[in-house]
């Protein structure tokens, strides 16, 4: 099973942070498939590669550290795919899920960390 793990802190909005998450997930192709107060699944939309290959992101907000201006989040993507290869379908997502928080407008990243 393919896993890859990512950690981001970022300066939050006055928008409702699980929101924007979720929407930067959309954006990605994935499909929300359960969200609550701290922890957001999304799902790979079937049909462009085959089922064992599907990524699942969960993003879990850290309250603990949370504050007003500033947010930690826990970013897990994977799948059901032995990663033979060092640059698999699963690792090509979480690039691309990474980039896109990274990458989002919405809140000033201040520390990203990947595992």
């Amino acid at each position: 099973m393919a896993r890859y793990t990512s950690w981001f802190t970022f300066e939050v909005p006055p928008t409702p942070l699980q929101q924007l998450l979720a929407e930067v997930l959309q954006a990605c192709n994935l499909e929300v498939v359960y969200h609550t107060s701290d922890y957001i699944m999304a799902q790979e939309i079937p049909g462009n590669t085959t089922f064992a290959r599907l990524v699942v992101v969960e993003i879990l907000t850290d309250k603990t550290l949370n504050t007003t201006t500033e947010a930690r989040i826990n970013v897990v993507v994977k799948n059901e795919e032995l990663p033979l290869q060092m640059n698999n379908h699963c690792y090509q997502m979480f690039q691309q899920v990474n980039q896109a928080i990274a990458d989002n407008r919405q809140w000033q990243l201040i520390e990203s960390i990947c595992g």
